[in-house]
């Protein structure tokens, strides 16, 4: 089931994702060679607060901390731990606020000191991946369109999307239908209506698109590791472009 979100509903949403965007603001000025992914993790969830928002991923299926922290390549769900950054790492940190019960979802991924170009280039491409998608993110349209979008734009650039991990609905749960693959054909799936909250989430490899788990039970990494990046907004379908509500 696809809920259709209220003016209201929309509104509250936008309070937690101008939080996270804020947040990131934050945190990019913290992301530097010899911080611990804990300290950022801290950070993230003293800000959270502060701002009158819950950390929606601490507790959530278990995870322990207010957000993910994947490194080089690790994909998503990295857990903060003692790990020092180190100078030309890739670090992708993926939060979610809840305001008045509902929730907002983002990732970013960002440069430790000085990286490879070749690192750098699969960012932007990750980032503008998610771009060339919501191009399709207008009503009428069907879901898939979106998907199919992003995964020409990033295998065009010789990288491969996850498979295994997609986007979704959001709203009063972080996770609601529809699930939004990053790749398949167009014209597939439920036709894109007005009020719909979608969290949507390019994870690129440099590599092959295969993924494993590590022994944690969360950390995902790639099977042949080859760097990974992770970018994601919280949007709403309008009777236009959508609504970012993750971004300033």
């Amino acid at each position: 089931m696809i809920y259709i979100k209220s003016k209201n509903e929309i509104d509250l949403m936008k309070v937690a994702g101008k939080v996270i965007a804020n947040l990131f603001e934050v945190l990019e000025k913290e992301i530097k060679p010899g911080i611990t992914t804990l300290e950022l993790d801290k950070i993230a969830e003293e800000f959270i607060i502060k701002n009158g928002c819950k950390p929606a991923f601490k507790g959530l299926y278990g995870f322990p901390a207010s957000i993910c922290t994947s490194i080089n390549e690790e994909v998503v769900h990295g857990i903060p731990s003692l790990r020092r950054l180190k100078e030309g790492d890739i670090i992708s940190i993926d939060v979610g606020a809840t305001y008045k019960g509902y929730n907002a979802d983002a990732a970013r991924t960002y440069p430790v000191g000085i990286i490879s170009k070749e690192a750098q280039r699969l960012i932007e491409v990750t980032k503008n991946s998610f771009f060339a998608g919501i191009k399709y993110a207008k009503e009428g349209n069907r879901l898939s369109d979106i998907s199919y979008a992003i995964q020409t734009y990033v295998e065009g650039f010789g990288y491969s999307v996850v498979r295994e991990y997609v986007g979704h609905g959001i709203g009063i749960k972080m996770h609601e239908d529809p699930q939004i693959p990053n790749f398949g054909p167009p014209g597939k799936g439920p036709r894109l209506k007005r009020g719909m909250c979608l969290a949507i989430e390019p994870m690129v490899n440099a590599g092959h698109y295969a993924v494993r788990t590590l022994e944690d039970n969360w950390t995902v990494v790639t099977v042949d590791g080859s760097l990974s990046a992770h970018y994601e907004n919280t949007i709403v379908i309008t009777d236009g472009d959508p609504e970012i509500l993750t971004i300033l």
